[in-house]
């Protein structure tokens, strides 16, 4: 596995070379996308168990390249009302979960969304999105893992949604767990992406004693901490050392907004519906790239030529072995946790609470 010396994980790396010590104790995952969390957890020495994941490209794809003990192909309504589930699923160190997150993005519609139904991209059964987080806190309820790792987006933090996290940090508290969270930058984590992401930190109630300590007059919790501060990957350090030939070129609809885009700021741009369908960015080599989602576009700034496949795995830190099937690259690492993101965070839960407990 190559190993950059400046960072703690690999941001670079293979599946068919990495050492799983799986010594760390067990996860499951939920809403698991192609398995961007499962990957980070498996890194930091964890045995991830298995997956529940709705969209069944994704759980193909995750199902290829983990191998998973136990999947559940449907939605998280249905799954967190099994009575058949395994032992080893009421017995887990971490339950991780990444409820969809649109109705909340900076992205989106936010509150106008709110209440409604949406269809996902695959087709699958329409859900209420901003209900399945609380589903989710069902399940924790329903298996008491000893710790529940939930991500989401940065405008969960902003506006009218301040009170959807209210209600997030009361269901915990009901379930019986201490509930944190924190706003981390994956930029400083190790990740060569500007991607910022909410991580709920749950720790049992039963389990917590030796950890609790007064975070401010009224609150006490238990004291974790997730400071990340890992040099900044800039794109130049991932970019691939090709013939700009050997690139996809961009075509005459996009060169426009190449030409006009901001180097990683971004420019909006429209198809030729006339409908917003995202950004396009520049890749500057002496800057980190932008946060990669599934509906903008990414190019080099020396050059009319989009990043390629290796760039786009480098950047969310996906192995290049990885085998994608039958979904877009993009739209799945832009859809996941980079790993990398995720195997800090388990890794100070299980270095700060776990290896105590």
């Amino acid at each position: 596995m190559t190993m950059k010396t400046k960072h703690r994980f690999p941001y670079e790396w293979n599946l068919k070379e990495a050492n799983f010590t799986k010594d760390k104790g067990t996860v499951f995952s939920c809403f698991a996308c192609g398995g961007g969390s499962t990957m980070g957890y498996k890194l930091a020495g964890f045995d991830v168990l298995g997956c529940n994941e709705i969209d069944p490209k994704m759980m193909e794809a995750y199902k290829t390249n983990h191998k998973p003990k136990f999947t559940y192909l449907e939605s998280i309504e249905t799954f967190k009302k099994r009575k058949d589930l395994p032992k080893e699923l009421y017995n887990l160190d971490i339950l991780d979960g990444s409820p969809p997150c649109s109705s909340f993005s900076m992205a989106g519609n936010r509150d106008k969304d709110w209440g409604k139904e949406k269809v996902f991209r695959e087709g699958q059964v329409e859900q209420v999105l901003d209900t399945l987080f609380f589903d989710f806190i069902d399940l924790a309820k329903e298996l008491q893992p000893k710790v529940v790792v939930a991500e989401n987006v940065k405008g969960l933090l902003m506006g009218k949604a301040k009170e959807y996290v209210k209600k997030i940090y009361q269901q915990f508290d009901e379930a019986g767990y201490y509930c944190q969270h924190w706003l981390l930058n994956a930029s400083t984590m190790g990740v060569p992406q500007r991607r910022e992401r909410v991580f709920f930190v749950c720790l049992r109630k039963d389990l917590a004693k030796d950890f609790l300590y007064f975070k401010d007059m009224f609150t006490e919790v238990p004291k974790l901490d997730l400071k990340y501060n890992e040099s900044p990957v800039l794109f130049s350090e991932i970019q691939d050392n090709i013939e700009v030939e050997k690139r996809k070129p961009i075509n005459d609809s996009y060169f426009k907004h190449w030409e006009n885009a901001h180097p990683n700021v971004g420019r909006s741009y429209e198809t030729k519906h006339g409908t917003k369908f995202g950004f396009f960015y520049k890749a500057m080599k002496k800057l980190v790239l932008a946060t990669i989602t599934s509906g903008s576009q990414y190019a080099i700034a020396d050059a009319p030529y989009f990043l390629t496949q290796d760039e786009f795995s480098k950047c969310g830190s996906f192995p290049l072995d990885y085998n994608y099937g039958e979904v877009d690259l993009q739209y799945l690492i832009g859809m996941s946790v980079p790993p990398v993101m995720t195997a800090q965070i388990a890794t100070e839960i299980y270095n700060q609470w776990l290896i105590k407990i």
